[in-house]
């Protein structure tokens, strides 16, 4: 997959007569605003080439961002990549490596089952969050759309949707999953709270698509029914376009109010979705409506994201070969707000190299995969499955024995050693372990220093 790079050309944009004094950059700490798209896969925008999906929203906001495609989250499963996006720790450190405790250790229907579900919400208070930190240095801070960790103000955030309940099992979201599907509303009045209160803001609009149920507005699938495509596909597509339209609802706003100009837009997407199909091949019993190589799974599919960074009165638009993820982000945005970087977050202030063009001082990067379900709250290893690394062209991937459950059939776990040639080979279908053993012995040794194992093994072990 090649990125059009004429989709990214700049376009002309009218100056803005005026601004307000809230939002001019030499006198205010810049307003910052995340997009996280949930469950689509790296391939399927305009900008990243696709010719079917039509998303010009996104488009134009990759034409004024700083744009690294070879991008990556460190989890590929919801709750623990947002965990990372909220903590800027490691699922293996901030210890929610799945979205619910594990049937074995209680009926998903029993009182057991709630109160493990709460039990997980004690992570979020343990560790500081981007929230928390913005929230005490002046911003007011808004939640909306997907977010596990009980209500929105255990996250740290003074503003936001989700209300959670005392048995901790709301899950996706509850009220905050109506942002975009319901309008935009909620953020628009936070904002106008902003800008009343004369404060900098932060947006986590993280809305519930193109995520199921694909349930499109009719006028938008129509478009792609209309191309012949198998219907799953048609309607995924379709969500797709919904969730640009949101996007551009959004910046829109803020360029009617003269905010555009000193707000910081990060974009990323939790996990991969590539959608499954009337012919796809899937292995007996699979029963998910996503294809392999595709949601909870390392492989690019499920890992790779695009990230950008679009801050006008700051960057200017480029696209950026280097390897990043998402452990990257709250070290940035917290440099973009002016604020100390806490000691021991493992990711990398992304400025410098957006700004100035610094090069990044890392050749690596890293990422660890777990079950669906969480075996053991308390130890991550349990249901370990995948630590993954990437540098340069070479992508390893190292699979263990940790317990899976309810999703077994969607991790056959057959190779316990995978290399792959992801810049000749982006959707990874020749392992190449056999044939450059020095690299996989390298790259292994560097995964197993960044995450030394007491417990698991290697599947199949020779």
């Amino acid at each position: 997959m090649t990125i059009d790079l004429r989709k990214l050309a700049r376009p002309c944009l009218a100056l803005v007569a005026c601004f307000t004094s809230f939002a001019t950059a030499d006198t205010k700490k810049p307003n910052i605003v995340m997009i996280l798209s949930d469950d689509q896969s790296w391939t399927d925008y305009g900008f990243m080439g696709h010719d079917v999906i039509r998303t010009p929203h996104l488009d134009r906001l990759a034409s004024e961002s700083v744009v690294y495609p070879r991008a990556y989250v460190t989890t590929p499963l919801c709750r623990p990549s947002l965990m990372t996006l909220a903590t800027g720790h490691y699922a293996k450190d901030h210890k929610i490596t799945g979205n619910d405790p594990s049937t074995r250790l209680a009926d998903r229907k029993s009182e057991k089952f709630k109160e493990l579900s709460h039990e997980l919400l004690v992570n979020i208070d343990r560790l500081d969050t981007l929230p928390k930190i913005l929230s005490r240095n002046g911003y007011l801070t808004h939640q909306s759309g997907k977010w596990w960790e009980g209500s929105y103000q255990r996250g740290g955030f003074t503003h936001g949707m989700t209300e959670g309940d005392t048995g901790g099992m709301a899950r996706h979201g509850d009220k905050g999953l109506d942002i975009g599907r319901k309008g935009m509303e909620p953020i628009f009045s936070f904002i106008e709270t902003a800008e009343n209160e004369e404060k900098p803001f932060y947006l986590w609009y993280a809305p519930f698509l193109p995520h199921t149920p694909h349930n499109p507005p009719a006028r938008i699938l129509e478009h792609y029914q209309g191309l012949g495509l198998d219907p799953a596909l048609a309607k995924y597509y379709a969500m797709c376009e919904w969730f640009d339209e949101t996007c551009g609802e959004l910046i829109e706003h803020l360029e009617k109010k003269g905010l555009r100009e000193n707000t910081l837009i990060y974009y990323v997407c939790d996990n991969g979705w590539i959608q499954r199909t009337a012919d796809t091949e899937v292995s007996e019993g699979w029963f998910t409506s996503f294809a392999p190589k595709s949601k909870q799974s390392v492989y690019d599919g499920g890992a790779r994201s695009p990230i950008m960074l679009s801050w006008p009165a700051e960057l200017e638009a480029d696209i950026k070969g280097d390897l990043v993820s998402s452990i990257d982000i709250v070290p940035t945005v917290l440099s973009a707000a002016g604020l100390d970087i806490p000691e021991g977050l493992p990711g990398i202030d992304l400025l410098p190299n957006a700004k100035e063009g610094e090069t990044i001082d890392r050749d690596i990067i890293f990422g660890d995969s777990y079950a669906h379900d969480i075996a053991d709250l308390d130890n991550p290893e349990a249901s370990l499955m995948y630590l993954w690394c990437i540098r340069d062209r070479w992508k390893l991937i190292l699979t263990y024995d940790g317990e899976v459950n309810r999703y077994d059939v969607i991790h056959p776990r057959n190779e316990p050693i995978q290399l792959f040639d992801i810049v000749g080979d982006p959707h990874e279908t020749v392992n190449l372990a056999d044939r450059y053993p020095n690299i996989v012995q390298d790259l292994k040794d560097q995964i197993e220093n960044w995450y030394p194992l007491t417990e698991r093994k290697l599947v199949l072990e020779k």
